[in-house]
């Protein structure tokens, strides 16, 4: 007598990734929700800025393409000037960056909130994703902090910016400055109005700090903001909100010491600066920068070799896990550190701040840096077989800064060939959702029930 198993039985070993048809409509996972609505919003924002009134002299459709991927991804890098656009297609930009910022999902969410309706569980659980959430028990008041927080920190960053470039530039074009940066900023992008980015602001203190914050803000993640929210009402942080705290500041802390040391006698960078203060400021605004925020305040061509690989180290680690920002996420360089150092010391169990890493955090931090790593590769070889003539370093910045959606160039973005360009379109998509949808899906895999026989292999 055959043994019947039920549906829900087999449901173990069904792959997240596979649609399944209910009603004759297919359902698709939280990352590929996530990836076809990023995908939807290039599309868009493409045929907006390909608008005649979209910019002052006609695009073509790579341009288009490319600027808008670069919006909806929070990049930062263009083949056409942020300046040559009309104040449409400038509004364009800013609409793109805010909700890819921010996350498509979380818009719809909030909608539905404030008309009273209940979210569907799927969408709960694509939120859940895009923020690295791991409850969904208060996920609504996360969803409403969220909106909040980012309202409230462009608003502010705003009203700051423009105590500075509203007697610049009078009241209209000053607030609408002050408002495209405060939120680019916010949302680790990295767009600016003007062709050379902050570079005429490198001495205005005011300007440094407050774009600075921001995009430091923006890229903690929004789950430990939402932590620090109720830490005021005596709850104890979590190990994830310690760890990014803890690793934001020392990789911030090394940025600038080695951009001190690096760039110090360089005319070109800091040696060409009078003052201590000044140099002190601008080594802090570009050690931070590179955690995918994408402005600068001096030439990034410029700076010393060295200085440019520290760079993309840091374009590479990115930011917090589930922020504006991308990368490979801190969290994800300290899990790595501490597998390397347990290691090294002869222990099979990585920890940190009195608290053990579970071996599936372990698999995932390998597999997102790997994954990071091999597209890097890929995007590279099609750059480098497409652009002969072009320098190695150049070209494998460009990679870094298109893979951590950071917008940093060392100014050869405008000259790349159509496959270049398309190359980096691509690494810019994948960089955002990417390491997203790899963690999904390690997370979501079961166990098909059958346990092989262990075997070794030699490592090193």
């Amino acid at each position: 007598m055959r043994r019947r198993v039920s549906s829900r039985h087999l449901s173990r070993y069904r792959h997240p990734w596979r649609r399944l048809p209910h009603g004759g409509v297919l359902v698709l996972s939280p990352p590929e929700a996530l990836l076809l609505g990023f995908v939807l919003l290039c599309a868009v924002g493409t045929l907006l800025l390909s608008l005649p009134q979209a910019s002052y002299e006609p695009l073509t459709w790579h341009e288009a393409l490319f600027t808008a991927t670069s919006a909806v991804t929070v990049t930062g890098l263009v083949v056409v000037d942020t300046s040559l656009f009309t104040p449409f297609g400038q509004s364009v930009i800013l609409g793109l960056i805010q909700v890819g910022g921010l996350g498509f999902m979380t818009f719809a969410a909030l909608t539905m909130l404030l008309l009273g309706m209940r979210m569907p569980i799927q969408q709960r659980k694509l939120i859940k994703e895009t923020f690295n959430y791991t409850s969904l028990a208060e996920l609504s008041q996360l969803v409403r902090l969220v909106i909040l927080f980012a309202l409230l920190s462009e608003a502010l960053g705003t009203g700051l910016l423009a105590l500075s470039w509203v007697p610049e530039y009078g009241w209209e074009h000053g607030l609408w400055v002050s408002l495209f940066h405060a939120i680019s900023a916010f949302n680790n992008a990295g767009f600016s109005v003007w062709p050379n980015s902050l570079i005429d602001y490198a001495h205005d203190p005011l300007i440094n700090i407050v774009i600075s914050a921001l995009f430091i803000l923006g890229g903690l993640g929004f789950a430990v903001v939402g932590e620090l929210y109720q830490w005021r009402r005596g709850k104890l942080l979590s190990l994830h909100t310690r760890v990014t705290l803890w690793a934001t500041f020392w990789l911030a802390l090394a940025g600038l010491a080695a951009m001190l040391i690096l760039e110090w006698r360089n005319p070109a960078t800091l040696g060409g600066l009078d003052s201590f203060g000044a140099r002190l400021q601008v080594a802090w605004f570009q050690a931070v920068t590179p955690r995918t925020a994408g402005f600068n305040t001096l030439d990034i061509a410029e700076l010393t070799a060295p200085m440019t690989q520290l760079t993309m180290l840091l374009m590479f680690i990115g930011a917090g896990a589930g922020s504006t920002a991308s990368g490979i996420k801190v969290t994800t360089f300290v899990v790595l550190l501490l597998v390397a150092r347990a290691f090294l010391r002869g222990n099979n169990q990585p920890a940190i701040l009195g608290r053990s890493i579970p071996q599936v955090i372990v698999i995932k931090a390998v597999a997102v840096a790997l994954a990071g790593m091999l597209l890097i590769f890929l995007c590279l070889f099609v750059l480098t077989w497409s652009e002969s003539n072009a320098s190695f370093l150049d070209l494998a910045f460009e990679t870094v800064s298109a893979f951590g959606t950071v917008g940093l160039s060392r100014g050869i973005t405008d000259d790349l060939s159509i496959p270049s360009q398309l190359a980096l379109i691509v690494t810019m998509l994948l960089g955002r959702v990417g390491p997203l949808s790899l963690g999904y899906f390690i997370a979501a895999s079961k166990a098909r029930g059958i346990t092989y026989a262990r075997g070794s292999v030699q490592i090193g």
